[in-house]
């Protein structure tokens, strides 16, 4: 089949989050089964100033959006054998972030990503590519499923295309004031409660939900749980009218990049069969960290984005409890000001056992998890989760509350003493937490059971070999109905 993945970031290229993991380690495998599938992302500041060759592709496309024409210009490079089409406009992309500065998103995100969107419909053609499946990604990528449903319905080439929307996150959803409508480029006449419209505003996430063919999100939990109210985000009416196209295919990990027996970044390497290099990589963090060295003291890890959804709030309230217990908290991540600030204050006491490091500091982040013992991921809600995944390979214990790709993964040791692979709480609140904690710690103490959980865990398959089968079956069956 061919296919074209369709997103606005990719790792190593512009990565803010797990999409772009997603985005890349998908299509490697879809390719190793024997796929033509490719990608299309923003050609961002960030890309040209990356390691890969990029090349021009010689096409140019011109979309008129708010009564203005704005072109852009087709740049190629490749990931393995897998080609990423780069759709280049220096004013909208040329910039130091790829969705707005800390304080927050770019005003003109809508006409950037309605660009993007057009240009890569528009280039489709020149190149002759015609995808038997386009696969999009989250709301910036939105506009497609909408434009083909509604704009290029008749069209021959696209015909046979069939769309797979994806949704990594539901709480972002594109939503802009309804006078933005124009810089999309869409007929006003989209915008009513059963296409765009969303109390008044615009929802690219919506229209997209409606248009696509089948709607798919990131594991089985998140999507029974996002058609609730609690966890709908506004959008649950919506779903529960798609449900007969809605699924949840759980997404798996890029096992050649995270794998505890290769990774270069870490000090040692070490598998399921010999775990000794994993007390290596202990003992190095503790060095580089500047903690007391002891194979004996649990460490305990986070790594990733600062913000409530992540459940740090409830970390910096047990910050004191951290502190006066015999063990070791290793927090590196950014995000909200106003939680970093929390946690710089809290680092300023200068509490010798919790190392927090803020910014982006990507070569600390293997280390953590291949010398940690435990990883702690409190999540108020949680689409799929990377880190679990992550942290089971590297046989690092989860300690997580059970929402989303997070039920899916890890099974608590307390319930299930033969097959737990981790620790988990259900209720959202620092006690809850901390309980499964306490539980984690307890169990650390029987080294022989504790390293059967270990093992438990890494030899757990996470690759994408499944979660890829399910999405080249639900293409084929896209697409054959699209053929009739």
């Amino acid at each position: 089949m061919k296919i074209l993945q369709v997103a606005s970031e990719v790792a190593p290229l512009a990565k803010t989050g797990g999409l772009a993991d997603v985005v890349a380690a998908l299509p490697k495998e879809l390719r190793r089964m024997g796929h033509d599938v490719r990608v299309a992302i923003p050609f961002y500041k960030e890309v040209s100033s990356g390691n890969l060759p990029v090349r021009k592709a010689r096409k140019s496309a011109e979309v008129e959006l708010g009564g203005e024409l704005h072109k852009g210009y087709l740049r190629q490079t490749a990931l393995g054998e897998v080609p990423v089409y780069l759709v280049e406009n220096r004013d909208f992309f040329g910039r130091d972030h790829l969705y707005g500065p800390p304080e927050g998103d770019y005003p003109d995100n809508p006409l950037r990503f309605a660009f993007f969107c057009r240009s890569v419909l528009q280039f489709l053609k020149r190149m002759d590519f015609r995808p038997d499946v386009i696969h999009c990604h989250d709301w910036q990528s939105a506009l497609i499923p909408i434009i083909l449903k509604y704009e290029l319905g008749h069209d021959p080439f696209f015909n046979r295309t069939a769309v797979i929307f994806t949704i990594h996150n539901l709480a972002y959803q594109g939503v802009f004031p309804a006078d933005a409508l124009p810089q999309t480029g869409l007929d006003p006449s989209l915008f009513t409660m059963d296409r765009l419209e969303f109390y008044g505003s615009i929802n690219l996430l919506k229209g997209a939900i409606l248009a696509a063919d089948d709607i798919t999100t990131v594991s089985e939990t998140y999507c029974h749980e996002i058609l609730s109210p609690g966890q709908g985000c506004g959008l649950e009416g919506v779903l529960e009218r798609r449900q007969a196209d809605l699924a949840g295919i759980l997404n798996g990990l890029d096992t050649e990049e995270w794998n505890p027996s290769l990774d270069r970044r870490i000090f040692r390497n070490y598998s399921s069969k010999s775990l000794a290099g994993k007390g290596a990589d202990k003992r190095e963090l503790q060095r580089e960290l500047g903690l007391k060295a002891g194979a004996s003291i649990p460490i305990i890890g986070m790594v990733g984005r600062i913000v409530e959804q992540k459940g740090i709030d409830l970390v910096i309230d047990l910050l004191p409890r951290f502190a006066a217990e015999e063990l070791q908290l290793v927090i590196l991540g950014t995000g909200d000001l106003r939680l970093m600030h929390q946690l710089h204050e809290f680092r300023n006491k200068g509490v010798k056992n919790v190392s927090i490091n803020l910014g982006f500091r990507e070569p600390l982040a293997p280390k953590i998890y291949a010398g940690c013992d435990m990883f702690l991921m409190p999540s108020r809600f949680e689409p799929c989760g990377l880190s679990q995944l992550i942290a089971l390979s590297y046989g690092t214990v989860p300690i997580v509350r059970r929402t989303g790709g997070l039920a899916d993964t890890v099974i608590d040791v307390t319930a299930n003493p033969r097959e737990g692979n981790g620790f988990s709480f259900t209720e959202f609140s620092a006690d809850a937490c901390w309980d499964a904690v306490q539980r984690a710690l307890v169990a650390y103490r029987d080294r022989e059971g504790w390293r059967k959980i270990m093992r438990r865990g890494m030899l757990r398959d996470v690759s994408w070999r499944s979660a890829a089968g399910k999405y080249e079956e639900l293409y084929r069956t896209c697409a054959d109905n699209r053929r009739g």
